[in-house]
């Protein structure tokens, strides 16, 4: 277990804080890095700490989070309660990203007809609308795409990096949580797909 944790992809950890920081964020950061790091001890010590994790005893409630669309309107995770909605962060320029999305855009055509809501949430810069479109034709992505140059995401779903992906269930709590990008054949988040959709 400490092994698959020591694997997590962190190549792009750094990229959902813009500079310069303002002196909250930067404090905010370094607890989610102390945090990380201290996680990663853990389970290199045997911790029975892993990668994707499904909801427990604690599971919490998503925050109120607004992004934009493509199109400029404002979108609000709230808009959605009653569903069950998967969030993966990522952006256009993160390798590992890329290599996820063919599993993700997969999950959206085989469950989107039974009520799941998948979401795409680029961190990539402001004025970046056209690029995150052109990448969304480029690589065949066609479900929902949200715009957050703020990186607002990060700082309420207290993220380490990109990709993460989040599933939030119809009571709007977070059920289940992927560090890094899905690796090939990995099932967990289909199936907590499936079990918040019968739910």
């Amino acid at each position: 277990m400490g092994r698959e944790i020591s694997e997590i992809r962190l190549d792009c950890v750094d990229v959902t804080c813009p500079l310069p920081l303002p002196p909250s964020a930067r404090i905010h950061l370094a607890c989610r890095r102390f945090t990380a790091a201290l996680t990663l001890a853990v389970a290199a010590c045997g911790g029975a700490h892993d990668k994707a994790s499904p909801a427990r005893s604690g599971a919490r409630p998503a925050p109120s989070y607004v992004a934009h669309t493509l199109a400029g309107d404002t979108v609000a995770l709230a808009s959605l309660r009653g569903k069950v909605v998967v969030l993966n962060v990522w952006a256009t320029w993160c390798e590992p990203c890329r290599e996820e999305i063919p599993q993700l855009e997969a999950l959206h055509r085989a469950y989107a007809d039974s009520g799941l809501v998948m979401v795409g949430v680029s961190v990539d810069d402001a004025g970046s609308a056209g690029d995150v479109r052109s990448f969304a034709r480029d690589h065949g992505v066609t479900y929902a795409l949200w715009l957050d140059p703020d990186k607002r995401f990060a700082m309420q779903f207290l993220t380490v990096g990109v990709p993460e992906t989040f599933l939030v269930d119809r009571d709007g709590v977070i059920g289940f949580r992927k560090i890094g990008a899905l690796a090939h054949g990995d099932t967990s988040l289909a199936a907590a797909i499936r079990a918040a959709l019968v739910r």
